[in-house]
């Protein structure tokens, strides 16, 4: 049994980060710098954007897929054989049809987008409610409202916004990471400079 981590343990995992962050601020700040170019061009084409996302999706599917039917072959003996086996296909079946025929399918892609977003701004908003009083929940509230405000955006511009919604999205957020990254490396510079002048 694992044991829990102390005070102590978390700290020196923090201070190993914050190390390794200082020594290779370099590289968080090209990984920084790629992510934002790549948000910018999905952004600016987001047709291409959502092919590209919706065929990675399905190669992950794919391969997750063929794993699983390999796995369900290795332990054929086990009680969950046929199970496994039959989702294995399913994820292969769904991850080529994702990956190899990646112009169609995209209205019911954004129909699930648009129903996630509506769902969890929802969420959002009656949870802001519910912890109204404590700090933060303006956050939440705020967040919400973006969230059912994408929703219906998408919703509202069917069948036109199955081929810019996913490619928007996912350029936001590589925008998001990038930043973040970016943001990090800078931190790490001057950490890193801050130590050479000592």
């Amino acid at each position: 049994m694992a044991q829990p981590l102390t005070v102590s343990d978390i700290e020196m995992r923090v201070a190993e980060t914050r190390e390794l962050i200082t020594k290779k601020w370099g590289w968080f700040l090209a990984l920084g710098i790629l992510l934002i170019v790549a948000g910018i061009a999905a952004i600016a084409f987001p047709l291409a954007g959502t092919i590209v996302a919706k065929t990675f999706l399905g190669w992950l599917f794919l391969i997750a897929g063929v794993v699983m039917v390999v796995h369900a072959f290795q332990a054929p003996g086990w009680q969950g054989f046929l199970w496994e086996l039959l989702v294995g296909l399913l994820y292969v079946i769904a991850g080529g049809y994702l990956a190899f025929f990646p112009f169609t399918g995209l209205i019911t892609l954004a129909i699930v987008l648009a129903v996630l977003f509506i769902a969890e701004g929802i969420f959002e908003v009656i949870q802001a409610f519910r912890v109204r009083p404590h700090e933060g929940w303006f956050w939440l509230l705020l967040s919400g409202l973006a969230a059912l405000a994408v929703g219906l955006l998408i919703a509202i511009d069917l069948p036109g916004s199955a081929v810019w919604a996913l490619g928007l999205l996912v350029g936001i957020n590589l925008l998001f990471s990038g930043w973040s990254y970016v943001f990090l490396a800078l931190a790490g510079r001057r950490a890193h400079e801050t130590a050479a002048k000592r």
